[in-house]
């Protein structure tokens, strides 16, 4: 047992093991996903209502399947790539025949989308999933390639873009123009079956034993607790669950999520002595819940119950969750977002024109297009201060999907000092439609001046390097506290080949104090961890950061695994910043 834990604790810098997660396509055993087989003769209907079978469309050439969806983040990501193969198979006298199987989408909805991506091929909205169970499709990302007579020659991912968790530019692999090219010539396909990262499919009942938990007296609960604030049809998520057609279309994802714990985001691990957590905003799911949404997920039936014991309905009026702003802040510009692969970090500068010092006592960043924000992170610049970009700068504001408001508590307020510069520094990722976007910051100020003053500051290492090739390589940085910290929270931040990240207390006596332990970082949620209490850091103390990065083509996120990475703005790079928000007393 100790040696199990000891190995943890090297890989990941952690004493708690964190779930394997899915990110991107991997090869796998054809023969038992149907490869080489005939794939039965199936008739369907298309979004226009005309009638079709698989022979009529495969009798040239052959056939590719695609399946997709109108919200599937993968799926969105991926037409683009959809839109250019329909235009090469047609060249090749191979038919594109796209298939929706989420029951839940709304037919209006999947229109608008084929409308601005231009794609013509025949579309199948799978209602009742019957051409999807032929093919046993899995997700909303896999392809299937059938030659003229049916034969099913490869399925999985279309290529190797884009995964559960990173994006790239341009894929490194093309699974399925290979598979075609392969069959064209009639020779074996050499990879014939890959895993397809997507949104899970749910077409067959569930094996589990019968339960009592039922959709509206329980899961629905469960759901608005933990998860609707997000996945509403305005929120920051890509898909609603606050209805049962939706849940049941996301079921196998959501039991995904909870398996790897990816969902709801909460990366910090539990106390080791399994007490409380010592974080006020701690979303994780508890054990009961968490073992009921499964129980029901997996259920044969998945009981709706009666629906006079449903919640009532979560109302999420108005634009602004914080109220009304005292006043708005756009970017200086609209920017330009692609459809596809991946962008460099943009810094937009807005000159405030506050002729006084205001006390901001709540903020709130929203994006025109939320889909293609990942993070945003706000610093002010006082007048004649210099703006550098890539530093490790102390944010003022920040927005992280989930998180784009900040109330502050009676009597602390964060200062914004007259004539300041308001930079954002905006990691923008493309979702699958070329977009126009101009966020906005919202102002609620401070009606008295406040007792408190909430700052934050930087403890960084920017002489980071990180060998190729290197799947566990640490940093670490030490930083004397020189005076008395109130802390209120911590938050850390790496980029796609950040692994593993703590803080640690080193008292004036020596005594070492674990503060927070993140086994798994995950550039996708850069998340705040808000104590219930103040933690006071005291002058003599130090706090140390240990980081750990994966450098190695293990790593589904890695843009260059051949690299020697040192610090750097955009996503290729990497830093190495644990941010420290702390209070000071205010003189009267």
């Amino acid at each position: 047992m100790g040696r199990r834990i000891l190995t943890v604790l090297l890989l990941t810098g952690s004493l708690f093991a964190a779930p394997a997660r899915t990110s991107g396509p991997v090869p796998e055993h054809a023969g038992n996903l149907g490869v080489g087989r005939l794939i039965a003769d199936q008739s369907f209907v298309d979004l226009e209502g005309r009638p079709h079978r698989l022979s009529e469309l495969s009798a040239k050439q052959g056939l590719v399947i695609a399946m997709s969806s109108s919200a599937c983040p993968i799926s969105k990501r991926t037409l683009p790539s959809l839109v250019a193969l329909e235009k090469d198979l047609n060249s090749q006298g191979i038919t594109l025949l796209v298939v929706n199987a989420m029951a839940g989408e709304k037919p209006a909805e999947i229109r608008e989308q084929l409308k601005t991506a231009r794609l013509t091929s025949p579309y199948c909205h799978d209602v009742d999933g019957a051409l999807a169970k032929a093919l046993g499709a899995r997700t909303t990302a896999e392809v299937f390639l059938l030659d003229a007579r049916r034969t099913l020659r490869y399925r999985g991912a279309l290529d190797d873009q884009y995964g559960v968790d990173y994006s790239r530019e341009r894929p490194t692999r093309r699974y399925l123009a290979d598979a075609i090219a392969e069959t064209t010539a009639g020779r074996p396909v050499s990879t014939s079956a890959t895993s397809a990262p997507g949104c899970e499919l749910d077409l067959k009942p569930g094996t589990g034993p019968a339960t009592a938990i039922t959709y509206h007296r329980d899961v629905a609960r469960i759901l608005q607790q933990n998860c609707v604030r997000c996945h509403h049809d305005q929120g920051v998520a890509p898909f609603p669950l606050d209805d049962l057609a939706s849940v049941k279309d996301h079921a196998k994802s959501i039991r995904r999520v909870l398996t790897e714990g990816t969902m709801p985001p909460w990366f910090a691990a539990p106390p080791k002595d399994g007490g409380p957590s010592p974080f006020a905003n701690d979303c994780s799911l508890g054990s009961k819940d968490k073992a009921d949404l499964i129980a029901w997920i997996e259920s044969k039936d998945r009981p709706p119950g009666d629906a006079a014991d449903a919640p009532a309905p979560l109302k999420f009026d108005g634009e602004w969750t914080i109220g009304k702003p005292d006043t708005i802040i756009p970017l200086s510009k609209a920017y330009a977002i692609k459809a596809s692969g991946v962008m460099p970090y943009q810094t937009d500068v807005v000159t405030t024109e506050f002729g006084e010092d205001k006390w901001v006592k709540a903020y709130e960043i929203i994006p025109t297009a939320r889909d293609v924000v990942h993070h945003v992170i706000v610093m002010a610049h006082p007048p004649g201060s210099k703006i550098v970009s890539g530093g490790a700068e102390n944010y003022w504001a920040i927005y992280v999907p989930g998180n784009s408001a900040r109330v502050f508590d009676d009597g602390i307020a964060r200062k914004l000092p007259a004539g300041s510069r308001l930079s954002f520094q905006i990691h923008y990722t493309p979702s699958g439609k070329a977009v126009s976007e101009r966020m906005r910051l919202g102002l609620i100020f401070a009606k008295e001046s406040p007792r408190l003053e909430i700052r934050t500051v930087g403890v960084a290492k920017p002489l980071i390097r990180i060998p190729p090739n290197e799947a566990n390589h640490v940093e670490t940085k030490t930083q004397r506290v020189p005076v008395d910290l109130t802390v209120t929270n911590l938050l850390a931040h790496m980029h796609v080949r950040g692994k593993a990240f703590r803080y640690e207390l080193i008292h004036p006596d020596g005594r070492e104090e674990l503060l927070l332990d993140i086994p798994r970082y995950d550039f996708n949620w850069q998340l705040r961890y808000d104590f219930k209490a103040p933690k006071v850091f005291p002058r003599g103390s130090s706090l140390r950061i240990t980081a750990t990065y994966d450098n190695s083509a293990g790593n589904r996120a890695n843009p260059d695994p051949t690299k020697t990475v040192r610090w750097g703005q955009q996503t290729t790079d990497e830093m190495m910043i644990g941010y420290v928000e702390y209070v000071v007393r205010l003189k009267r």
